[in-house]
């Protein structure tokens, strides 16, 4: 079965091994999926993250903590700009500075307050408390 948007499909990957109490789960490679893991670590939402050779694309073993209590993609990626952030985070976010937004811009994924703080803009990817 080919999917869509890996992205997506690992987020919900991710979601229902929290929700099993798994220790870890196993995610297809890209660098957009590396930059955004990357971003969730330095949050503490994910432990450690572990690059599998497999001789084709490469997998993740990303090891869970147990600090997600729901992530996903935002679709459609609504172009923002930063002073349009706030309200994306009460509509997304369950409460004030409880979670993280996720956005891509042109200096790489970014979280909405580093967003704030460079003053960038760019797309909504996901979102994760």
């Amino acid at each position: 079965m080919a999917l869509n948007d890996p992205v997506a499909d690992s987020l919900s990957k991710i979601n229902n091994a929290v929700k099993g109490l798994h220790s870890y789960v196993i995610l297809k490679k890209s660098k957009l999926l590396m930059s955004l893991l990357t971003q969730l670590k330095a949050h503490d939402y994910v432990g450690e993250i572990e690059e599998i050779q497999d001789n084709k694309q490469g997998m993740i073993k990303v090891h869970l903590i147990g600090n997600i209590n729901k992530c996903s993609v935002i679709k459609p990626r609504y172009p923002i700009k930063v002073d349009e952030l706030e309200s994306y985070e009460r509509k997304y976010l369950p409460a004030k500075d409880f979670g993280i937004l996720l956005i891509t811009t042109n200096k790489g994924i970014l979280t909405q307050e580093e967003a704030k703080e460079q003053n960038v803009g760019g797309a909504l990817l996901a979102y994760c408390y």
